[in-house]
């Protein structure tokens, strides 16, 4: 290239200001050399997101800056949504790959690592069928290998991992592990780290350091990051997904209200009522001790909205058990948790409907106190009156009521979250350009982009970049300065010539 660019460079006065723009041109193409990319395929339970990460080529297997290039979203449901459809999973991905081809330098491709992390609802599937669930990582797998990047698998993540690479995810765009310095230098910022609560369509998580100690080891998580150690409480709570919460709630409606062919739902607005199939409900893992022994599976049931608060609150809470704690203290269902420390991040769900309350009702959700008031507003709306103030939210109206009472008991008395804690949450979709989510953690690890051991002082690229870029920009200068001595000859000429007339 260097080769090619020299070649180019003829400083006659018809080209000169092609051949500055073909400089331009080839600057930028070297400096566009020196990048690498990786792509992570987010393959959740509701949908897959694929994201396009770019770094300093020379940054491998070192201290580097990861940034978001690009991501797209897969049209459809989870790649779980897809069992018992053969070859659905994988062609479901090919419209985003194929924007991946276009996003990224061909002259990349092949260096390229792809990596497809899948998240609870694989989970759940492998759970209830572990041969529909091997079937589909394996068609994913063959899809993504037809393209012309490096492959490097497909993976059912534990809620441990998804956890963990969660909050390396945070902390690192937030740059709290070490920070670029003006002079050149890789620094410690000496910030403290914040905590990251994660709530998908199967599962929510919560993940932060804490000097406690913690008392199930299932729970705990050591990492040793820029010469760091860090000891993390991380918990995965598998069926308290958005979607499967949902779900839950149905089931145990149902349930309580006995087997018939309507039920009223107190979280649903009053003025709305919808149909579903009884399999809807029971095809889950997760209201498996709801599922009537015998049913008709598509037989149709009738929920009708009642837009009752305290009845929401009642029925939510009974999918909680905040009973026979074997620890000094625990959440919910028997699991330990120490004391919430710190700032928090909160992502995913939880930022989704903390924006649409505070769109709603105009409240700003900064306090307990707040988030009790916004849910009560919401859930005593109607559904008209919702879909005047949000109707792009249309599909998902009814549904915020709930969701709104499920995050008030999680944050507040499963999680315990105070008046003093919950404040020092900020609810976000991205930090930069980058969103947040467990992705970018898992491609940083599984690439090594994240050093056990402290940053050595280095510069952004090596001497061999340095230089090479310092000649083309001397180049392209000594171009210019040439270009505007010939102009100013010109000049004289032309002045010369018009006085002897």
């Amino acid at each position: 290239m260097l080769y090619v660019f020299l070649c180019n460079v003829r400083p006659s006065r018809l080209s000169l200001k092609t051949d500055i723009k073909s400089q331009v041109f080839y600057v930028l193409i070297v400096i566009n050399l020196f990048d690498s990319y990786g792509i992570v395929l987010d393959a959740g339970s509701s949908h897959t997101a694929l994201y396009i990460y770019k770094w300093q080529a020379d940054k491998q297997n070192g201290t580097g800056v990861v940034t978001q290039h690009t991501e797209c979203h897969v049209k459809g449901g989870g790649i779980s949504s897809y069992a018992g459809q053969p070859g659905s999973a994988g062609q479901s991905l090919e419209a985003c790959l194929n924007q991946a081809v276009k996003d990224i330098p061909k002259e990349r491709h092949q260096s390229t690592p792809v990596y497809l992390g899948a998240t609870a609802g694989m989970r759940l599937l492998h759970m209830s069928s572990q041969e529909q669930s091997d079937q589909i990582l394996r068609e994913v797998g063959n899809k993504i290998q037809s393209y012309p990047f490096s492959y490097r698998g497909a993976a059912i993540l534990s809620g441990k991992e998804e956890g963990a690479y969660g909050w390396v995810t945070v902390n690192y765009l937030l740059e709290n592990f070490i920070k670029y310095g003006f002079v050149g230098h890789w620094l410690s910022p000496g910030r403290p780290t914040v905590g990251a609560l994660d709530f998908g369509g199967a599962s929510t998580q919560i993940t932060f350091a804490t000097q406690d100690e913690v008392e199930d080891e299932h729970d705990m998580m050591k990492l040793r990051l820029y010469g760091q150690e860090y000891s993390l409480y991380t918990h995965s709570f598998l069926c308290y997904g958005r979607d499967q919460v949902l779900k839950r709630l149905l089931a145990h409606i149902v349930t309580s209200q006995g087997d018939s062919e309507s039920v009223t739902h107190p979280c649903y607005p009053a003025d709305h009522s919808t149909s579903v199939k009884l399999d809807t409900i029971f095809n889950s893992p997760c209201t498996a001790k709801h599922r009537p022994s015998s049913y008709d599976s598509q037989a149709s049931l009738t929920v009708q909205g009642s837009g009752q608060y305290e009845h929401c609150l009642g029925n939510m809470s009974e999918i909680f058990s905040f009973d026979g704690c074997p620890f000094s203290q625990c959440s919910f269902d028997k699991v330990f948790q120490p004391n919430v420390t710190g700032s928090f991040v909160a992502f995913s769900a939880f930022f989704y409907t903390h924006s649409f309350l505070q769109q709603i009702t105009g409240i700003p959700v900064r306090t307990p106190s707040q988030l009790e008031e916004a849910a009560r507003t919401v859930c005593n709306m109607t559904f008209n009156e919702m879909l005047g103030l949000a109707p792009e939210q249309k599909s998902r109206l009814q549904d915020y009521c709930a969701t709104s009472v499920f995050i008030k008991i999680l944050m507040l008395r499963g999680y315990s979250f105070d008046e003093t804690s919950f404040p020092r949450i900020s609810f976000q979709k991205k930090a930069g350009d980058t969103s947040v989510g467990w992705a970018l953690g898992y491609m940083l690890s599984l690439s090594n982009l994240l050093p056990a051991e402290t940053a050595g002082h280095r510069k952004a690229l090596t001497q061999g970049a340095w230089g090479t870029l310092i000649f083309l920009f001397v180049l392209l200068l000594a171009a210019v300065v040439v270009f505007i001595l010939l102009r100013m000859r010109d000049g004289k000429k032309k002045g010369g010539g018009e006085s002897t007339i």
